[in-house]
């Protein structure tokens, strides 16, 4: 999170921010209460991720946010070792995560909190946030981390 002393931001990279949205606060701003928030259709239950005004399965226009359990799974990663951006040193993880409620649900992230290597295939994740800003980037990590 982002931390102030003695007038000063920490140390930590600054991150590329996401435009948040009225139609997509809900995943960019969870964070703040602890929770992962993906659209969901209220006629079908099908979640929608990136957000969209019509839900891809029923057609409905009644989506609304709804808390996930942040559990999700490994699917694919990459080790990203160039220095890409000023202030955030390699190497880092980017992945791909299916969503436990949704396995078709993918989102792409960082995984956080675990050596590169020690990584695999199918390993279960949990969602953790990175505040900064006004916006609570969803991360996950190990679940047993």
């Amino acid at each position: 999170s982002s931390r102030r002393s003695a007038g000063r931001v920490s140390e930590k990279p600054k991150r590329l921010l996401p435009l948040v949205t009225p139609e997509n606060q809900h995943y960019w701003t969870g964070g703040a209460h602890g929770e992962l928030r993906l659209l969901r259709c209220d006629a079908c239950q099908h979640y929608v991720h990136p957000p969209s005004p019509v839900c891809p399965e029923c057609l409905s226009r009644e989506l609304s946010p709804a808390r996930v359990s942040g559990r999700a799974e490994l699917l694919t990663y990459t080790t990203n070792h160039q220095p890409w951006l000023p202030g955030f040193p390699p190497p880092y993880v980017v992945g791909i995560v299916a969503i436990a409620e949704q396995p078709s649900l993918r989102i792409t992230t960082n995984i956080v909190n675990c050596a590169p290597d020690e990584l695999r295939i199918g390993m279960p994740l949990r969602v953790c946030f990175e505040a900064c800003d006004d916006v609570w980037l969803p991360l996950f990590e190990p679940e047993q981390a």
